[in-house]
């Protein structure tokens, strides 16, 4: 079956989406069968590669959390652009927008540009770090203060005496 690929009716079953969400995807160009497509000729069945359902289930996804086939579409064409097939990518979403996953970025595919990203457990060690840090050259500088007031105290004892 895998390498026959799947038909309409299987891949809206395993992806959620409808025989006609199928084809009205294919025709914007959206998700189209990589296997075999109709070619606007009736009759002709669409067959899906296992790739194109991961990108059906990530269509429906998308659009169960509020994105526009609009949204949806815009990122594709800028991914496809890019030369980047956008299966190949690991997507986010808050709702808005929709992100693709760099190893140091987000990158915003609607606006095409780079997001503020930041990995909190790595910022936290860093503040860890740099505070650990601090104390201990606040605890040599304390010390150094100590040893000179010290040192002082010990000349003027000595000066008073004599």
């Amino acid at each position: 079956m895998l390498q026959q690929g799947f038909n309409s009716e299987v891949a809206s079953r395993l992806t959620g989406a409808t025989q006609s969400q199928l084809r009205y995807w294919d025709k914007l160009r959206l998700v189209q069968p990589s296997i075999q497509s109709t070619d606007g000729r009736p009759g002709k069945r669409r067959k899906y590669s296992f790739r194109d359902l991961v990108m059906l289930r990530v269509v429906v996804t998308l659009k169960a959390n509020g994105l526009s086939l609009q949204r949806i579409g815009r990122a594709w064409n800028y991914l496809r652009r890019q030369g980047v097939d956008p299966r190949d990518v690991k997507l986010v979403t808050d709702g808005e927008t929709i992100f693709s996953v760099e190893p140091d970025n987000l990158l915003d595919l609607l606006r095409g540009q780079l997001s503020f990203f930041v990995e909190l457990d790595k910022l936290t060690n860093k503040v860890d770090e740099d505070t650990t840090h601090f104390e201990l050259n606040r605890d040599q500088f304390l010390h150094h203060v100590e040893k000179s007031r010290q040192s002082v105290q010990d000349q003027l004892d000595e000066a008073v005496g004599t």
